[in-house]
């Protein structure tokens, strides 16, 4: 039968309460400590366990707190308690006995219980609170059989064995540090980025302490940063970036160290060469060490850049692959290009780019809602949006992917933008080629069925006229009158077809002239209407005409009102006072006819409401 677990309210208050009872301990430890002589090590009223005792406890509380299923939160209540009770417990029988060996077994359990939460189950456990595999479990065994002989050791008197069973315990601490080591290899993107946090704070303890005595109590500034990056890591790991802070720290210390230098060797230097006048070797090596600041800057943040995410990380190399890459492939693969140095430049699973229904991938981005959605603007025009996937957990995620994406997406929107100019083309072009296959198919139907049967027919006229010219003139007359009629018609099929190519008005009376004509009154004009490219007067004849006949035909409109402005385009505007569109009215082919000669040229035609009743065509062609 299964056990259930502790309400999370009585966790929550047992983690406070042993938080609370080691920091009664330490308040107790430092008035102990008071009454002992000072200690030759630490200029500080407290040693390095003391803050052990307050930090470790208080920091598992809070884990607790808001994971009290974690076991992490757990083991740093014990261990913080563990210290407090053992650095008390030392200092109190040196204060009434004068021997702190008298207090052995205490001391001795404490410390042991400090030494199994802290150095050996919290770097098996951490982060996810549990083991890397069952093999883990001889670690722990290990340190309990040393702990163990340790006991045997201080019954028995012999010193020998205790110097083995500690060789043990060390043993099974450093394999537990190694597991962190291999926790960290085989890791996903988030358990790496947990355990930076953990092992960029442990220098601070680890240093002093290889040290020894003279330099000890300086851990007692880091120990507390131990805790509270764990705490940072289980519960905030993702508003902080560990990379970020490592990259900063390295680049200041190198900063200082560079910088230094060229100070003191400038103002060496000068105080050599000018020692008359003193003053101005320090101006000229504060003026060296500012020149210097900004380059040096630039070079250690590359450094430090490839050194934490290798030549694939740097934005400015990145930069420098794609516009390579650019300039050899064209818009289609430039495109997916890019993609690739920017899946290499963040180490995601993936990258897209959804624009016009289509979408270029390179690697997974994952399923639906697991990307990162970035929109691409070129010059102010959004072109397409930018997916980003999940990190790859061959490597931590980089906190400078903000800087990797912001180098590198305007050129992925020029990328996405030439590839929208391309389809665009693409789609131009099909467009021209159907309709002058279209055009073809018009003319070569109306020149077989119209003309052609009518010369043919003329021909057979001519044939009878010329057979009974001397036997029948009359009906050699009659058949000449007819082929007369046929001319003309044939006449009025090749005037017909001729301005269906081009209305001939535009090249008579200009397109004004040819508008108003068309309406059979005046139109305003505004603008100089000559010079206008070819296509364009004919769109806009086209426009006017499909607005004039829907109109009039079927809006039975008695005022129609056309509007021509010239400016950085040419607007054409056809107004009417008719009954407006109907709320179920469904666009035909003239409406559509409309919208597609405009767009033909890059403009727009759209159908509305007029203002004051109505209904308005409004087209927008550019020159």
């Amino acid at each position: 039968m299964r056990r259930a677990s502790p309400a999370p309210g009585t966790s929550r208050a047992v983690a406070i309460g042993i938080a609370t009872v080691a920091v009664v301990l330490e308040l107790a430890d430092i008035w102990v400590t008071a009454r002992l002589p000072r200690s030759p090590y630490t200029p500080l009223p407290f040693a390095p366990e003391d803050m052990a005792g307050t930090a470790f406890p208080v920091f598992g509380a809070i884990l607790v707190h808001s994971r009290p299923r974690l076991v992490i939160g757990w083991l740093l209540c014990a261990g913080g308690l563990s210290a407090a009770a053992n650095i008390l417990s030392a200092n109190l029988f040196r204060l009434l006995d004068g021997d702190p060996s008298h207090g052995r077994p205490i001391i001795n359990l404490t410390w042991q219980v400090l030494q199994l939460t802290l150095g050996v189950l919290l770097p098996l456990l951490y982060p996810a609170g549990r083991l890397l595999s069952r093999r883990w479990h001889a670690v722990t065994a290990l340190a309990v059989a040393g702990m163990a002989l340790d006991w045997v050791a201080v019954l028995s008197g012999q010193r020998a064995l205790r110097e083995q069973a500690h060789w043990m315990v060390s043993a099974a601490m450093a394999l537990a540090f190694l597991s962190l080591v291999v926790r960290f290899g085989r890791g996903d993107a988030v358990e790496r980025r947990q355990l930076l946090w953990l092992v960029v704070t442990l220098p601070g303890l680890l240093v002093p302490w290889m040290l020894g005595d003279p330099f000890w109590w300086l851990a007692t500034l880091a120990i507390p940063l131990i805790p509270a990056a764990i705490a940072v890591a289980v519960l905030r790991y993702r508003l902080f970036g560990i990379d970020t802070l490592i990259s900063r720290a390295l680049v200041g210390t190198g900063l200082v160290i560079v910088v230094t230098g060229v100070y003191v060797a400038v103002s060496a230097a000068s105080s050599l060469f000018l020692a008359e006048v003193e003053p101005i070797a320090g101006i000229a090596a504060a003026v060296f060490a500012g020149a210097a600041f900004q380059p040096i800057r630039r070079r250690l943040q590359r450094g430090v850049d490839r050194l934490l995410y290798g030549g694939t990380g740097v934005p400015g190399a990145l930069a420098r692959r794609l516009r390579h890459r650019l300039q050899h492939a064209d818009p289609v693969h430039g495109l997916l290009s890019t993609l690739d140095v920017l899946r290499e430049g963040l180490s995601v699973t993936g990258v897209a780019v959804e624009m016009d229904g289509t979408t270029t991938t390179s690697g997974s981005v994952g399923p639906a809602g697991a990307a990162r959605v970035i929109a691409l603007v070129w010059h102010g025009e959004p072109v397409g949006l930018l997916l980003v996937g999940p990190t790859d957990r061959r490597r931590f995620p980089a906190a400078h992917d903000e800087r990797v994406i912001a180098t590198l997406t305007p050129y992925i929107a020029d990328a996405a933008h030439a590839v929208r100019l391309t389809a665009a083309l693409q789609r131009s072009r099909e467009r021209i080629l159907t309709a002058r296959e279209e055009e073809r198919r018009r003319l070569r139907r109306d020149l077989h069925d119209g003309l052609g049967q009518s010369l043919s027919g003329m021909a057979m006229s001519i044939n009878a006229a010329r057979l009974t010219m001397r036997t029948a003139p009359e009906r050699a007359d009659v058949l000449l009158a007819e082929l007369r009629a046929g001319m003309d018609a044939v006449s009025g099929d090749i005037r017909r077809l001729v301005y269906g190519l081009r209305p001939p008005a535009l090249d008579e009376l200009g397109l004004a002239g040819a508008v108003a004509e068309l309406a059979g009154g005046p139109i305003e004009v505004s603008g100089d209407m000559a010079g206008l490219p070819a296509a364009v007067e004919v769109a806009a004849y086209r426009i006017v005409q499909e607005a004039l006949t829907n109109a009039r035909k079927h809006a039975g409109a008695a005022r129609v009102t056309i509007v021509l402005a010239r400016g950085d385009r040419l607007r054409v505007t056809v107004a009417d006072d008719g009954p407006g569109i109907a709320p179920d009215a469904r666009p035909g082919v003239g409406l559509g006819s409309m919208r597609e000669r405009a767009a033909e040229l890059g403009g727009t035609c759209e159908v509305r409401e007029a203002e004051g009743g109505g209904t308005m065509v409004h087209a927008e062609i550019p020159l």
